[in-house]
């Protein structure tokens, strides 16, 4: 497989050269959306004997083109090699001996995994199964230099570990509230910093009060279904609001809500990366907790997290004693716009007189197709004005560990969807994933073009409760750990 030939790039495209260190092998050296040099080939075939791309799945892409507009690589680029159908023809060539190169393995990097084109392809095309298991093999055959190596082993080391992070909480907050950030930018130091570390600190949310959730929140009036809460890794560790206030609506809603204490990583930023053996590691993790507490729907409410958990059928589908359990716990899952419209509402909705930019989360409509629910409930408040921004199909440039690995696109896309998220109007953008809640806030604030940003159960939680508009607006541009706020 030979990089595709870049002619006639458009500015910052990732195939244009640029300065990079040497790769592994004899490939040219070549670079990725972040300035940094391409991974080399590896010393036989692209693919070894574990789970490679299914053939017949390549075989249902017939080249129609209907994913082209739906892919955000393509729309920013133009480049057939960064489409889907593209990327199909890499894996497809892989499955016939070709080795992959350092282009073959930059375009496959580039891919969001939005799983947009699932949903706009015709022919049904599996895309989602095709990139998971050819990042899998990426992740256990090519050698990235060392820069990458050491940047992902911060990200995989750092974020699927609650503990982990909350041991972050403290010293964020300090530099924060410290003053040092505004330091740091105004003599530009900031912008000396390596790109990733400069994404990690714009993208860290402003940090407030952390609510404790009891172990188990017993349902307002008739108890309508036992759940178990996934409170998450970054969810939980900075937005715990969003955890409390989906709590809150649950047990107004009928629900005893069963939070375990001992939760784990998802898996979600592992799968997605092709760290299979760690996501399963993580999976069997979760099985084992909400097998203990015996719910009997285990709710979520974060996009990727939720998408990943009903795929726990498929991950764990050859591991000894496993697949079944993992069909079961897939099968329990729901997210809670899913869980609280299927139940229908019994808490009375006060109003609030505002306009709603809603923000479709590519994990909870393209991965779930969870698209009208959170729709229907947003509606179902008295005075609240939904609005649809343009290109709701398209990545925000969050994409889990995306913004911090390519920061160069998913900043370009993050300004694509925060103009349009402005262009409606709106009072507020709604969301449901941490991922889009800190790269669409975070380009509003470098814009400077502040907006209020909350997740969907933040808003039903304010109407359930009898929040005053003004005072939800004002929690919510302030930022994670104020919504909750009575």
């Amino acid at each position: 497989m030979t990089a595709d030939t870049p002619t006639g790039k458009t500015p910052g495209h990732p195939s244009a050269p640029r300065p990079g260190g040497p790769v592994t092998g004899s490939a040219p050296a070549a670079t990725v959306g972040l300035g940094m040099p391409g991974a080399g080939p590896p010393p036989d075939g692209a693919f070894d004997a574990h789970h490679p791309p299914d053939a017949a799945l390549i075989g249902d892409c017939v080249h129609c083109g209907f994913c082209l507009p739906s892919c955000p690589t393509y729309v920013l680029w133009g480049e057939e090699m960064d489409s889907p159908r593209g990327r199909i023809d890499i894996m497809k060539a892989g499955l016939e001996g070709d080795a992959f190169d350092a282009g073959s393995v930059r375009h496959l990097d580039q891919c969001l995994g939005c799983m947009a084109c699932v949903t706009a392809c015709p022919s049904g095309v599996q895309y989602d199964k095709l990139i998971e298991s050819t990042r899998a093999q990426l992740e256990r055959r090519v050698e990235r230099p060392r820069g990458q190596r050491l940047l992902r082993a911060l990200v995989y080391g750092l974020f699927p570990y609650p503990r982990r992070l909350r041991a972050m909480r403290g010293p964020l907050r300090v530099y924060q509230v410290s003053g040092l950030s505004r330091l740091l930018a105004r003599t530009g130091l900031l912008r000396r910093l390596p790109e990733p570390v400069q994404a990690m600190e714009s993208l860290a949310p402003k940090l407030g009060h952390t609510e404790r959730l009891a172990q188990r929140i017993p349902a307002t009036g008739t108890r309508r279904r036992t759940v178990g809460l996934l409170t998450g890794c970054v969810q939980g560790t900075f937005f715990p609001d969003v955890n409390a206030a989906t709590a809150r609506v649950l047990t107004a809603e009928g629900c005893e809500v069963v939070v375990p204490r001992r939760q784990g990583c998802c898996g979600a930023l592992s799968a997605h990366a092709g760290r299979e053996t760690e996501a399963l590691r993580f999976a069997k993790q979760v099985i084992e907790t909400f097998e203990a507490a015996q719910v009997e729907t285990v709710v979520v409410n974060a996009a990727g997290c939720g998408s990943n958990l009903k795929e726990y059928g498929h991950q764990l589908r050859d591991e000894p004693g496993w697949a079944a359990r993992a069909e079961a716990l897939a099968g329990k899952v729901r997210d809670v716009t899913e869980l609280l419209d299927e139940l229908g509402p019994v808490a009375e909705r006060h109003p609030l007189p505002m306009t709603v930019a809603y923000q479709d989360a590519c994990h909870l409509a393209h991965a779930q197709s969870v698209r009208d629910q959170p729709r229907r409930l947003l509606g179902g408040i008295p005075g609240v004005e939904l609005r649809e921004p343009a290109e709701a199909e398209l990545c925000c440039g969050s994409a889990g560990t995306y913004n911090l690995l390519h920061p160069e696109p998913a900043r370009e896309l993050g300004e694509r969807k925060a103009a349009a998220v402005r262009a409606t109007g709106a009072q507020v953008m709604v969301t449901a994933n941490p991922g889009c809640w800190m790269q669409v806030a975070t380009t509003l604030a470098r814009t400077g073009e502040r907006m209020p940003v909350a997740h969907t159960v933040q808003v039903l939680d304010a109407s359930i409760r009898g929040v005053p508009v003004q005072r939800l607006l004002a929690q919510a541009l302030d930022g994670p750990g104020t919504v909750a706020s009575p």
